[in-house]
């Protein structure tokens, strides 16, 4: 399966809610995020946690391979009234100096990255002390509820894809960070329910992986218009709370 998220930049701009600002209030009491900070977001998308860094005034970096996804940041930073430095690279491979960052973030695209290679980089552009954060803010499928059967939508359309089911926890990403000179492991989790209108949650699937990244288009309008008659036989109730999971991994490089 074949993914280009830049395909739905537009959809994922407006309608991929990002992380909550309880996230930010809990990882400032790990001392990320305080004003001042020099921020790297790398795989940053639309910037929606770049965002999140720059209102909090620190001077943020954000990092993708994909210049549609630049763009829609840019745009969505202008309107914030923020400044943030976009750059088209990986995370494997940012094009920064070495020791140039307080804290490098990773939101909801860990899993998207070469994990070690993702991690010496990330080792080699921190500052001594300086911390790595893998964030995750996932939908949860339970049975019975509208992620769920979206899922189920999706995998009857793109057999291919395999990310369903999720528990939004990642026990696997603390090796990455472990095996490349990380120290002082911790992490957090916690759920939140964001509302979405019928019409933003099909926007949020449409840009997802799944769908719009990765069907052709005919394909993306006939789902779409499966998943809205889903919506409104099987959970009328417009706008919906939409469970979803925070998590977060941090790791500090030796000082």
């Amino acid at each position: 399966m074949t993914i280009d998220f830049g395909l739905t930049a537009n959809d994922y701009a407006r309608h991929r809610a990002g992380f909550p600002e309880s996230f930010f209030d809990r990882i400032a009491t790990h001392k990320i995020g305080v004003h001042g900070q020099t921020v790297v977001d790398i795989g940053t998308g639309t910037g929606t946690l770049a965002l999140g860094f720059a209102r909090r005034g620190c001077v943020v970096t954000g990092i993708d391979p994909a210049a549609n996804m630049l763009e829609q940041a840019k745009q969505l930073s202008t309107v914030e009234g923020v400044s943030i430095a976009y750059q088209l690279a990986t995370a494997e491979a940012t094009g920064l100096p070495d020791e140039s960052a307080d804290v490098v973030t990773a939101g909801q695209c860990w899993h998207w990255f070469d994990g070690n290679g993702a991690a010496q980089e990330c080792y080699r552009i921190l500052r001594p002390s300086g911390k790595v954060v893998i964030a995750h803010f996932d939908w949860i499928p339970l049975k019975g509820n509208v992620v769920e059967a979206t899922e189920q939508l999706i995998e009857s359309y793109n057999p291919a894809w395999k990310m369903g089911g999720g528990s939004g926890v990642y026990p696997q990403w603390p090796r990455h960070l472990a095996e490349n000179g990380f120290v002082n492991l911790e992490s957090f989790t916690y759920d939140t329910f964001p509302v979405y209108s019928h019409e933003a949650w099909r926007g949020r699937i449409r840009a997802s992986a799944g769908v719009g990244a990765s069907l052709p288009p005919e394909k993306v309008a006939t789902f779409d218009s499966d998943l809205a008659d889903i919506l409104r036989t099987r959970f009328p109730e417009d706008p919906l709370p939409i469970q979803h999971r925070v998590f977060a991994l941090i790791g500090q490089k030796a000082g």
